[in-house]
């Protein structure tokens, strides 16, 4: 009988339990957001499925003043390194501190050189042609000059020579 009893105690506790978890859940879901605060999960048409915001609109409500979530990553998956998606396509987009010689080759018309990107994209340059952020100033047998233009600290417009070789020797950065 006691054992019977306490099997019963048990269930009901049980039962208790769940249901006071389950009542302190729904409150929170009938709340309205405070004025000022929008909600970290939007709806999506159909109201049925949540879908997480985009890093714009994190962005934007951490620009508003509201308090940054603190399970969100501090490092995101974006670019650092400024607006190189937007550069224009072919030779003109290539930035020079990115490139890679693999080689160079003597032709009729001159010196050719061959160039690698990041994305790994092979380019064949003359000296004179105009890059992204200078000019193809020479190539030689083991590299090439570039003449880059930037700026200093101040905005002022800096021009220096950049020499990249086919085979970098201790301490060179490729």
């Amino acid at each position: 009988m006691t054992m019977r009893l306490g099997s019963i105690w048990a269930k009901l506790a049980a039962t208790l339990m769940v249901s006071c978890c389950l009542i302190t859940s729904s409150w929170g879901q009938g709340k309205p957001a405070k004025a000022g605060q929008k909600s970290r999960i939007r709806k999506t048409a159909s109201a049925s499925v949540p879908v997480p915001e985009s890093g714009q609109e994190v962005e934007k409500r951490q620009a508003a003043g509201a308090r940054r979530d603190p399970f969100l990553p501090l490092v995101t998956e974006r670019r650092e390194a400024g607006n190189l998606e937007h550069l224009p396509p072919g030779k003109a987009g290539l930035v020079i501190t990115t490139l890679r010689v693999d080689g160079t080759v003597s032709s009729q018309e001159g010196m050719l050189a061959v160039l690698s990107n990041a994305e790994q994209h092979v380019y064949f340059v003359r000296e004179g042609d105009q890059l992204y952020d200078g000019r193809v100033d020479k190539i030689g047998l083991d590299g090439v000059t570039f003449r880059q233009n930037s700026k200093d600290a101040f905005g002022k417009p800096v021009e220096r020579m950049l020499t990249k070789r086919i085979y970098a020797s201790a301490g060179e950065q490729q």
